[in-house]
């Protein structure tokens, strides 16, 4: 009996501690496939919900949702973290129209950008004077702007294989674009949507006035790509053509909502804490399946995976769902005050705000040396097509954890359709493959559980193999 009971537990530490990194690996992404959730909560998310803009109903009932789910994976903690939100409603939906004589109209597709304000009741109609830069509308001056609407037409540069380079080089328009138009006398702004393809979806997104006094503010809204191309070649024929256009939104008061936190406490290190996270709230063209509705499903299904393949980590592992990202970056403050409030020790942290598609790598924001060492299990990752390792940023919420002692890093899915879809009424369900979508919980899973093995200040390759 003795010996019966040697050899059952000889077999038991064997199957949980002799197996390699490799082992451990294929079993996640085996049991992703198989047998993930994190399609199926998107499904609900996406389809029973629908975008969640901050301080909305939608969003009240996603943390719902959330925290339910969460609470039926038996982690050892899940709470609600509250946070106060801003409210920005778009009210009845938008209408644009180019004139070239009286009663001679075009109809063009437009959303009203994040934060702005509306139109007078019966809108704004004015000619309209097409610049590819903040630094034109400065440049032409208050004499070629006054009376009129800024068309702000830069599109995001195609040659770029970084997608989102291209949506940084050309964002400043939108989020700027019409605090700096104001300045001049612009009546109001129109933005090309930031987006590579040409199709008949506006783009909506974030926007701010800065330090403007109210009484300058002026509405501003996108415009689909193909209707940009339409009114830019209109003006080419024609400069004395006008826009107009009528939206309704309003900047509502601030109201209580709250990050979703579900933990699994760490077995040796309860007081050292790695986090996985996206966004919970969305914009409310779609229903935010690709933003950020995958990125928390994947990470939801990290700390599920985790349970289901029998890993115990060393360090408290905790999944976190912040509100807020889209318009204010709320969530992801809170909760990096609290941590620094409690003086938690957080380690490491990954997010996935890039969408739902197929996983590359990871770019990641730390010292050259934990680089080095991280490259030590590319290896690991190569027979699941996963190879990009880089250095560069994470995501912005969690961005405000960022001190001496954390590593920061960012899942890098296939970005070449991202941004066909972002801020979009077509960011819908149907544009996620589960396959994809499972892929990157398990590349996520894969990365968490050996930064929980091997920490960052200990980092070993001795499991690891060449490339």
């Amino acid at each position: 009996m003795k010996q019966f009971t040697f050899i059952l537990c000889l077999f038991i530490f064997l199957n949980t501690f002799g197996q390699s990194d490799a082992d451990v690996m294929e079993k996640i992404y085996s049991t992703a496939l198989n047998k993930g959730k994190s399609y199926e909560w998107l499904d609900y998310l996406s389809n029973q919900i629908g975008g969640r803009l901050s301080g909305s109903l939608n969003a009240e009932r996603a943390v719902e949702y959330t925290k339910a789910e969460l609470d039926l994976l038996g982690l050892d903690k899940v709470w609600l973290q509250p946070v106060m939100v801003p409210r920005w409603v778009r009210g009845a939906p938008e209408y644009a129209y180019i004139e070239t004589a009286p009663g001679k109209t075009t109809t063009v597709n437009i959303c009203a950008l994040g934060g702005s304000i509306a139109t007078p009741g019966g809108g704004v109609k004015a000619n309209i004077i097409e610049v590819k830069s903040i630094e034109e509308v400065s440049q032409l001056g208050r004499a070629a702007i006054e009376g009129k609407i800024v068309f702000f037409n830069r599109p995001m540069q195609a040659d770029l294989i970084h997608t989102f380079e291209a949506y940084g080089g050309c964002v400043d328009q939108r989020g700027s674009g019409a605090k700096e138009a104001a300045k001049y006398g612009a009546v109001g702004v129109i933005v090309r949507s930031m987006n590579l393809r040409l199709d008949d979806f506006p783009h909506t997104g974030g926007m701010s006035y800065g330090d403007l006094p109210s009484s300058q503010y002026i509405p501003a809204a996108a415009i689909s790509t193909n209707d940009a191309e339409l009114l830019s070649n209109m003006l080419q024929l024609d400069k004395n053509i006008k826009f107009f256009f009528r939206q309704n939104c309003q900047q509502l008061k601030d109201v209580q909502s709250y990050n979703v936190i579900g933990e699994i406490t760490g077995s040796e290190f309860p007081n050292e804490y790695i986090i996985v996270g996206g966004h919970l709230d969305s914009w409310d063209l779609g229903d935010g399946a690709h933003d950020d509705g995958a990125g928390c499903v994947q990470s939801m299904e990290v700390l599920r995976l985790l349970k289901e393949t029998g890993i115990k980590p060393k360090r408290s592992i905790r999944v976190v769902l912040f509100m807020n990202e889209e318009n204010g970056l709320r969530g992801g403050k809170k909760y990096a005050e609290v941590a620094k409030q409690k003086g938690e020790r957080h380690i490491f942290a990954l997010e996935s705000d890039s969408g739902g598609f197929t996983p590359r790598g990871f770019s990641f924001d730390c010292s050259d040396a934990v680089f080095n060492k991280v490259l030590g299990w590319r290896s690991l990752f190569k027979p699941y097509l996963i190879h990009y390792f880089e250095k560069g940023g994470s995501g912005a919420d969690i961005g405000p954890l960022k001190d001496e002692n954390i590593v920061l890093a960012g899942l890098r899915p296939d970005s070449q359709r991202y941004f066909d879809y972002h801020h979009a009424s077509n960011d819908t369900f149907d544009a996620v493959n589960k396959r994809e979508l499972e892929l990157g919980a398990a590349t996520m899973t894969s990365l968490v559980y050996l930064f929980d093995k091997y920490g960052t200040t200990t980092i070993s390759n001795t499991e690891t193999i060449k490339d």
